[in-house]
């Protein structure tokens, strides 16, 4: 993916599949732009914090919910957005399926410290990013890569 890149949202989300699961799409200046498809009505995220990262959540379609432990929720319908600071405990959740687009860090990880199945690696959300029969490691930029066409 080169630096000049452009796509459409709505193509990107027809991509994901699975719940709870980040996918890269951008970089710039050292910030992935991560989109992800989560949560059913029975789904929740699990409670993790990232010590080093502010998190950006804007909501394409749905509803999100970001829970706190010691303070009021978050709650973001289509077109909301919100902030999160680095350090603070949360859990996201949504009613529905819930379209967002995430912009932080490069080296945020998915579930903080915190591991679990629903854990994935960066290496994991570029996957789709990288041409066939290349390795990579988290701290490689995707920016080098051919154009996805």
């Amino acid at each position: 993916m080169h630096t000049d890149f452009s796509s459409n949202l709505d193509k990107e989300f027809a991509q994901v599949s699975a719940l709870w699961s980040a996918r890269v799409i951008a970089m710039a200046n050292g910030q992935y732009g991560k989109i992800a498809k989560i949560a059913k009505v029975k789904g929740e995220f699990v409670w993790h914090s990232h010590a080093n990262e502010d998190e950006f959540f804007l909501v394409r379609k749905g509803t999100l919910v970001i829970r706190y432990r010691h303070r009021a929720d978050a709650v973001l319908a289509e077109g909301d957005f919100h902030v999160l600071p680095r350090g603070v405990e949360h859990q996201t959740a949504a009613p529905e399926e819930c379209w967002v687009v995430l912009v932080e860090p490069a080296t945020t990880r998915h579930t903080g410290e915190t591991v679990t199945d629903l854990t994935t690696s960066i290496e994991q959300q570029l996957a789709h990013l990288r041409p066939a029969n290349q390795q990579t490691s988290e701290q490689e930029t995707p920016a080098r890569w051919p154009s996805r066409s």
